[in-house]
């Protein structure tokens, strides 16, 4: 197992000095996907407001693999957690099914889990307490609103997702299909779109790009040279436009098809860099997350457990903000 990253200001087994000197009550860990994430730096910056304001009652221990993968060495740092006996664990899972081992030792243990951002399967949820976060299906019904008032007769299109274990993308891909088609399906990722509705996926895809967002611009530009004329791609993720200097310049060839709408390029979330690409037409909508609040609720939650308050409800969705170059002043909620 390789070695995972830790941050400068956290380190394994020591909790943070409060500014009065005193030692932390608590020790909450929030675990990322990844640390090389602008999506999760937002849900580390409301962990640690919520710290500050807890008047050094809790710390909260942000820790997670430096890079993406498959999943297996965030299980590791979870389960490291559960043996170092931390006071709750906040999980953004990568692999759902994988994750279920790490949580049934923390509950072993006494630990109680919050999942965010990624849920665990619908047959693990008694393993944690709720989760807080997007409702993922509707980031998928909302990207493909937006594909289908930019194409109302439909088209071929490809959808990019994460990783193929990720509960939270396959959630949204399901909300992509089934809003296009307009038929639910079952289960996610959903049924794929064989004509229904007028739309059809291509061949080859979805794309999965396990969060390499180097990656994830090259795919496009592959699918983009063997389909000049898609009709629509849509991300469930920001994962090319979180390297803007790459996907400008693989996306600036297409602009004209996208400001024609002959391109319905639609992409989840609304981080700064993504509105600013969104603005230079690089995009026609990003339907976005609000990652800072995941931190910051999970951490809040935590505290009021231990304070013998209520659990929080589960779910606890924490909203979204769909955006379009017209509205991108005013679109992200404050």
């Amino acid at each position: 197992m390789k070695k995972y990253l830790l941050t400068a200001a956290v380190a394994f087994g020591a909790l943070m000095v409060a500014a009065s000197g005193a030692q932390a009550k608590f020790t909450f860990a929030l675990v990322p996907k990844n640390m090389n994430n602008p999506f999760f730096d937002q849900a580390r910056d409301g962990c640690k407001k919520a710290e500050a304001e807890s008047n050094g009652e809790f710390e909260c221990m942000y820790i997670g693999p430096g890079e993406h993968g498959g999943g297996e060495e965030q299980v590791q740092i979870v389960q490291d957690l559960v043996a170092k006996k931390v006071d709750g664990i906040a999980v953004a899972p990568s692999n759902a099914a994988a994750m279920a081992v790490a949580l049934q030792a923390a509950k072993d243990a006494g630990i109680p889990v919050l999942t965010w951002d990624s849920d665990v399967l619908p047959e693990n949820k008694d393993l944690r307490v709720a989760y807080i976060g997007t409702h993922n299906y509707e980031i998928g019904v909302n990207l493909a609103s937006l594909a289908m008032k930019i194409k109302p007769k439909g088209g071929v299109v490809c959808i990019q997702s994460g990783g193929a274990a990720a509960a939270n993308h396959n959630e949204r891909m399901q909300g992509i299909r089934d809003t296009l088609s307009g038929v639910k399906s079952a289960a996610s990722p959903g049924d794929a779109l064989a004509g229904q509705n007028g739309w059809t996926e291509l061949a080859g895809c979805p794309l999965y790009t396990d969060d390499d967002f180097p990656r994830s611009v090259q795919q496009f530009e592959d699918i983009m040279a063997k389909t000049p004329e898609l009709d629509a791609f849509i991300p469930t993720g920001g994962f090319p436009q979180f390297v803007p200097d790459a996907n400008r310049a693989a996306v600036e060839k297409y602009k004209d098809r996208i400001a024609s709408g002959a391109l319905a390029l639609v992409v989840a979330d609304t981080l700064p860099v993504q509105i600013d690409q969104m603005k230079e037409g690089l995009s026609l909508g990003q339907v976005g997350q609000r990652p800072f609040e995941m931190g910051y609720m999970t951490m809040r939650a935590f505290a009021d457990m231990k304070a013998g308050k209520p659990a929080p409800a589960d779910p606890t969705y924490t909203g979204l903000d769909v955006c379009t170059p017209e509205t991108a002043d005013t679109c992200i909620a404050k």
